[in-house]
């Protein structure tokens, strides 16, 4: 995502985002200071609503926490603490299923005192697994209490709760003037109902629902009194639903939301190719990997849809979602699909400067909170990303050459056409034949590429670009879009607008050319600013044209050396800035940071090039970094210091994790090492010089489809090659490789 530094009273709203955003993107861009990764925070996500909690389970919000319980940019529950006896509880462990199905707490007690300081239950008697997931707008809890003491034992359980419904922004630091009305909670025998209306006019209410019935419910605390025999079990049931409440029992709801939501998360991650290797904690990572993407996966009226990132980024962008569906696109289509129809669906068709937005233009980012609805934040529906619409026209082609669907490229072509014209005339501000962004509001973000931070386009002395700004990334990304648009239009049989496609794709190759490569800097400068003076800077966005195709072919050997050179290259990945330049800060969002959808994006235009090596060695340095993080994911970005021997990553303090185009990198990363390529015309799969990485000896791939029909393939390393066999197929499959 992005991060932006800000200036404007939107910015100070907002952290800038890159994926998602600096509404998201500069240095400082939150108002928290605690590190998600000091916090070691657990997440579970369903449609609309996710959950940050600490390892016991707990959410303890305040000013430098983002933990709680949200729905549609509301944190619905702010705080949620469980104690024994009035004493906090020690942890055991704390896991998440494999399938990010369910969040699994074990504690126990601590020594408990009487008046006098003698002990009346002994520390680890009393065990308490805490089971609890997200479904349909409510999280559904179980407290399994086993008392293992020999004797009979009473003991009071308290479950503390809060709801502060605050709004996204104002967690991530942005102060208000003022807010809504917080109402008096209203309580039941077993249940409480906590409300907010908020100055736009709309309530917002969590239903809290206990089984069985506390002792008590009063002042935010709901209070149990347990008598349990030797190895006696008792189970409650917690049941907290945003905006809304269910007539069912709470220990069935449980259970029956449980099967459902179970269920869910296994016919949708049937879709992908399964992946087995050599490496039996990159099998882990791989897990992760997609269960992470498919927790993030929505379903929309328009089908399945990437939310960008959890805390901060849960909800629909863009260029995340765009670049997310193209790392998945080989194991699973149906995630593009559903992406291109839902930006077709909400495509701007008219001009609103408030919200960046101008007909054809591809969205950047949706918000429902309250904030975005009164218009505190730009956010509500915002269009201020000068790469989705180009973008959204190469994963049209992509998906087309991936499926032969055409029926849905039929149904996108009027919105690609739009995204085109939108290309042609509001893209290019200035004439040029170069698209360029200037923000149309002083509440929009300043920088719209990717790297969306307010000091991430700078002149060799550190300077600041200013626009209108000409992205090296965003010219690649054009051209590839009048690539694919043109192969869209060949598909529809509108041969004439092929052609012109095509000449216009060829001419801007040549004029990027001349414009953008620098001899003397080895590398495609970042971008040319308002004046046409081009940042001399070796960034990893250079890489970004091998991607496409833009850059010639003679330009590719060189490109590639400038960013594996070791001021690139720190030995996890391709920092963001090269460490001999101007605002070089291995810290800093976007200025020398490592982030893993990035290099994935550079290592796709290595393979392009035929550098797969050099993208396999990209590949096992995002592995490597991996092993020292919980739970194997790849987080939003980290620090880009130089990795040394026995020594783990850096973590940058805000990053989010799970991050949809994070945890899609590794999927991406095996498909450029192994040339995975389709021809869904002439049933075929094709693998293209294929390059294992250092760390994998062997790779199955399990129900790859293709043209209705399935293959499981497997590689196997045999000295410098790479040895391909077919274990089984439906219908009439061809698997090619090429050396």
């Amino acid at each position: 995502m992005e991060w932006r530094m800000q200036s404007s009273p939107a910015e100070q709203a907002a952290p800038a985002s890159a994926g998602a955003g600096q509404e998201n993107g500069a240095p400082g861009g939150t108002g928290t200071t605690a590190s998600i990764q000091e916090l070691r925070s657990r997440t579970l996500k369903h449609g609309d609503a996710f959950g940050v909690f600490n390892q016991s389970g707990d959410a303890i919000a305040g000013p430098d926490s983002p933990e709680g319980l949200y729905y549609q940019d509301t944190r619905h529950l702010s705080h949620l603490r469980m104690s024994l006896e009035g004493r906090g509880l020690l942890l055991l462990s704390s896991t998440l299923r494999d399938d990010n199905a369910m969040l699994t707490c074990d504690l126990t007690n601590p020594d408990l005192l009487d008046g006098e300081g003698r002990i009346t239950l002994a520390q680890g008697l009393v065990h308490i697994r805490r089971s609890r997931f997200l479904w349909n707008g409510a999280a559904y809890e179980r407290l399994a209490i086993r008392n293992y003491d020999t004797a009979a034992r009473r003991v009071r359980l308290a479950v503390d709760f809060a709801a502060d419904f605050a709004d996204l922004f104002e967690v991530r630091g942005t102060r208000r003037a003022q807010r809504g009305t917080v109402h008096r909670p209203m309580t039941g025998r077993d249940w409480v109902r906590l409300g907010y209306t908020g100055l736009d006019g709309v309530e917002r209410t969590t239903h809290l629902r206990f089984e069985p019935a506390p002792v008590s419910i009063r002042r935010g605390q709901a209070v149990f009194d347990l008598a349990l025999g030797p190895r006696e079990c008792r189970s409650l049931f917690i049941e907290i639903r945003c905006n809304g409440n269910s007539g069912r029992p709470v220990r069935q709801s449980f259970y029956t939301a449980l099967r459902d939501s179970r269920r869910a998360l296994r016919t949708a991650s049937a879709r992908a190719t399964a992946i087995v290797t050599s490496h039996e904690i990159f099998n882990e990572a791989v897990r992760r990997s997609i269960s992470d993407l498919y927790m993030l996966v929505t379903d929309m009226p328009e089908g399945a849809y990437p939310y960008a990132g959890i805390p901060w980024f849960s909800t629909t962008f863009g260029r995340d979602a765009i670049i997310t569906a193209l790392e998945t696109l080989w194991i699973d289509p149906e995630i593009a699909r559903g992406v291109l129809r839902f930006l077709a669906a909400n495509q701007a068709t008219e001009f609103d400067p408030k919200a960046d937005a101008q007909p054809g233009k591809i969205l950047h980012e949706a918000r429902y909170g309250e904030m975005a609805r009164l218009g505190e934040v730009p956010f509500r529906r915002y269009y201020g990303s000068v790469d989705a619409t180009p973008l959204f026209i190469m994963l049209a082609g992509a998906y087309y050459e991936r499926t032969g669907d055409l029926e849905t490229v039929r149904a996108l072509w009027p919105h690609v056409e739009a995204a085109l014209g939108w290309i042609d005339t509001h893209g290019d501000l200035d004439g040029d034949g170069f698209v360029e962004y200037a923000r149309q509001t002083e509440d929009g973000l300043i920088n719209q590429g990717w790297k969306d931070s307010q000091d991430s386009v700078f002149h060799a002395d550190g300077t600041l670009a200013r626009g209108p700004i000409a992205l090296v990334e965003v010219q690649a990304y054009v051209y590839g879009a009048w690539i694919a648009a043109a192969r869209l239009a060949r598909a529809l049989e509108h041969h004439c607008r092929a052609d012109a496609l095509e000449h216009r794709a060829a001419d801007l190759r040549t004029r990027f050319d001349a414009a953008f490569f620098d001899e003397k800097l080895g590398t495609y400068v970042l971008a040319l600013d308002g004046e046409k003076r081009p940042c001399r800077i070796r960034t990893s966005n250079a890489g970004h044209a091998l991607l496409t195709g833009i850059a010639l072919p003679e330009r590719a050997p060189l490109v590639v050396e400038t960013l594996m050179n070791p001021q690139s290259y720190c030995g996890w990945g391709i920092r963001t800035v090269a460490g001999n330049q101007a605002r070089y800060n291995p810290m800093s969002y976007h200025n020398g940071s490592v982030w893993p959808h990035d290099n994935a994006l550079v290592a796709a235009g290595f393979a392009r090039y035929g550098f797969r090596r050099e993208a396999a060695l990209i590949f096992e340095g995002l592995f490597a970094a991996s092993m020292y993080i919980d739970l194997r994911r790849l987080p939003e970005l980290f620090c880009g210091f130089r990795r040394q021997r026995s020594h783990g990553p850096t973590f940058y303090p805000v990053a989010c994790v799970p991050q949809a185009w994070a945890a899609a990198a590794p999927l991406s990363l095996l498909q450029s090492c192994l040339g995975i390529g389709f021809s869904p015309a002439a049933k075929k799969v094709t693998l293209d010089e294929p390059v294992l990485p250092a760390f994998l000896d062997e790779v199955e791939l399990r129900g790859l489809r293709v043209a209705g029909g399935r293959v499981d393939i497997a590689l196997r390393r045999a000295g410098q090659e790479v040895a391909v066999n077919v274990l089984a197929r439906e219908g009439n499959i061809q698997v090619i490789t090429t050396a």
